[in-house]
């Protein structure tokens, strides 16, 4: 996956966000956006499971 040209992905996230956003709503734009690349990320490297694995790890009986 390729690093993404973070200035230009912050005008973009501006860039979209209404007219009258806060600095929280930003805060939460850009929040979003790491988790989202965090996960892709992590799919990529094969830190993932699937559902059943994590039902098992919790401990929830298949409904």
């Amino acid at each position: 996956m390729a690093t993404p040209n973070i200035k230009e992905e912050a005008h973009r996230l501006i860039d979209e966000l209404p007219e009258d956003a806060t600095w929280k709503d930003l805060e939460y734009a850009m929040h979003v956006r790491q988790q989202i690349e965090q996960g892709l990320q992590d799919a990529e490297a094969g830190r993932t499971m699937s559902t059943e694995e994590l039902r098992e790890r919790l401990g929830l009986d298949d409904e």
